[in-house]
């Protein structure tokens, strides 16, 4: 009996209470139909980023990066716009301003033979900017197309191409270009011509690297089977997906070709006067170092300037451009 009084005591605590009701509002029948026909069932709402967007966002992270071409872009603009707005020329002598220091008329001074040392300084970011850009162009042509055969063809092709290599880069580039530049004389064209004999090299070798491994993937076999040839395959294929190591190591080749001609006009044997460039004004300015030492510092920060900020380029780009190091 105690039983049952407990059993009828519990049924009349479950008694249907009308305010717990659910509303009805809430038991909405969902159209699934409609939506998986618009295609909203199936809809990814997470946006699409495009790849080099996405490099974009992630170099703008590095400070350093972005210094580095922030400095590279004044740099040109100034080397560019600078020597038109100044009342000064860079191969005009005053020898009534003769060593004058830095002052509002010369903002860096002037030199032994009275000639605006600012003026003088953006012309040679002309010229050695010039210099760096187009020594790196020209070799990373040679640098892809020779890596990208080598790497693609392989077989005798690759041994006999990259003995070839060994052999050049066994001898050191300075050598070559020193060598050269006596033979061709003291110019931009020889300077230009002796570098492209060697700074290909790095570039090849990370081309081949590359291809070497991008041969062997699914898109590549894929295009093989469907008959393209093998120079389509290599030229709309393998290289345009060697392009963010590429980018990197040109970016480096920049900088190694400033500090080069830099060094060939320091030692006497590269940009001829009057032409200015900065390996020209630190040669110059040796004889004053300890009187006049503005005639030294300018030129050698703009070099040291430039490199470092290259090289943050440099730097920011391959950690933009490898997908293994996502932020």
């Amino acid at each position: 009996m105690m039983r049952i009084e407990n059993m009828e005591m519990a049924a009349e605590n479950l008694k249907y209470d009308e305010s717990q009701k659910i509303p009805e509002d809430l038991l909405e029948q969902v159209n699934t139909k409609s939506r998986w026909e618009s295609g909203e069932a199936e809809a990814i709402h997470r946006p699409v980023i495009p790849y080099y967007k996405m490099v974009w966002m992630r170099l703008r992270k590095d400070k350093l990066a972005m210094f580095g071409i922030a400095v590279i872009v004044c740099m040109l603009l100034a080397a560019v716009f600078g020597p038109m707005l100044s009342p000064y020329s860079y191969e005009d002598t005053d020898f009534t301003a003769m060593l004058q220091g830095p002052s509002p008329e010369h903002w860096f001074g002037t030199d032994n033979l009275g000639r605006d040392v600012f003026v003088r300084t953006l012309y040679g970011a002309r010229i050695s900017l010039s210099i760096g850009f187009a020594a790196a162009a020209i070799n990373m042509v040679i640098g892809v197309f020779y890596g990208g055969i080598a790497g693609y063809f392989g077989g005798k092709v690759d041994m006999i191409m990259m003995r070839i290599v060994d052999v050049l880069s066994g001898i050191p580039s300075l050598l070559y270009l020193i060598l050269l530049m006596m033979f061709l004389g003291a110019s931009v064209k020889s300077i230009l011509i002796a570098m492209c004999l060697t700074y290909w090299i790095t570039t090849a070798r990370m081309v081949r690297g590359s291809i070497l491994t991008l041969r062997e993937q699914e898109y590549a076999l894929a295009a093989k089977v469907c008959g393209q040839s093998k120079w389509s395959i290599l030229i709309h294929h393998l290289i345009p997906n060697s392009i963010g190591s590429i980018i990197v190591t040109v970016t480096f080749l920049i900088p190694s070709a400033i500090f080069e001609e830099a060094f060939l006009s320091f030692l006497g044997i590269g940009i001829s006067v009057p032409m200015a460039s900065w390996g020209t004004m630190c040669n110059d300015a040796i004889q004053y170092l300890f009187a006049e030492p503005y005639l030294m510092i300018f030129p050698a920060a703009a070099i040291s300037l430039t490199i470092f900020s290259l090289n943050f380029l440099g730097d920011g780009l391959r950690d933009a451009l490898d997908p293994r190091l996502i932020r």
